[in-house]
């Protein structure tokens, strides 16, 4: 175990612990917003990190971690959760709707925040696009003369421009219990949202969780070349 893989660990989690807060903490504060301040009363909607562990400790601290030991090459998986009062969302399923869809796009908006420091750091000369990509955390190199914390800083950007794409477009997947079963319901009028919600299908739990995972093996062997094509147009070599 080398010095670089425990350091690399740091990063991931850093990253991670960040991305899922941030996810959760965008849940808790729409549905402040729509009326529901179930989250926020127990804490979710911040960036401090402390209400979320307490609520989920084997999903943000324990299998994230042990994640990045098992996997290879390493990565972390993990997940986080905010409270929402179901009253409140069979009652006003567009607001539940966007509640569902603010984790999403606090994924995206930081997954754009890593592409731009990414691009800005290429331009001013830090940061180098690598020639062919084989791990999640090599999509951004640090140019041959750049200081280790720019080395440190290419690779924490790295993380957070993929990690925050899977879970974007993972919890976008319209099955439950993730973000876009709730979501789709935007695109419903609100009887029928309220049909859908109260649907067996909704009780799939961690089935659905399971069926998501396999569908978007698939979708995501699509979604991450594209992505990185999109990042350094014309593109790297993914293998």
């Amino acid at each position: 175990m080398s010095a670089q893989f425990l350091v690399m660990g740091v990063i991931w989690y850093v990253v991670f612990l960040f991305s899922t807060v941030c996810h959760e903490g965008a849940h808790a504060f729409a549905g402040k917003l729509g009326g529901d301040p179930t989250a926020f009363h127990g804490g979710q909607a911040s960036l401090n990190p402390l209400p979320h562990i307490r609520r989920e400790l084997f999903g943000t601290v324990i299998v994230p971690i042990a994640s990045y030991f098992l996997t290879h090459p390493p990565w972390m998986i993990g997940w986080a959760s905010a409270p929402y009062d179901p009253v409140w969302a069979q009652r006003h399923p567009r607001r539940a709707a966007w509640m569902a869809l603010a984790g999403p796009a606090a994924n995206f908006s930081l997954m754009i925040a890593a592409a731009l420091a990414i691009r800005v750091g290429v331009a001013m000369g830090a940061f180098r696009a690598p020639e062919s990509i084989s791990s999640y955390a090599q999509i951004t190199q640090a140019s041959n003369t750049a200081s280790s914390g720019a080395q440190l800083a290419a690779a924490a950007l790295s993380i957070l421009f993929v990690l925050n794409l899977l879970l974007g477009t993972f919890n976008l997947l319209p099955f439950p219990p993730l973000d876009g079963h709730n979501g789709v319901t935007v695109l419903m009028s609100e009887n029928t949202a309220r049909r859908f919600m109260a649907s067996t299908f909704s009780g799939l739990g961690f089935a659905g969780l399971l069926i998501a995972w396999f569908v978007y093996g698939k979708i995501f062997a699509f979604v991450y070349p594209l992505a990185l094509n999109l990042l350094y147009y014309p593109g790297v070599h993914y293998h």
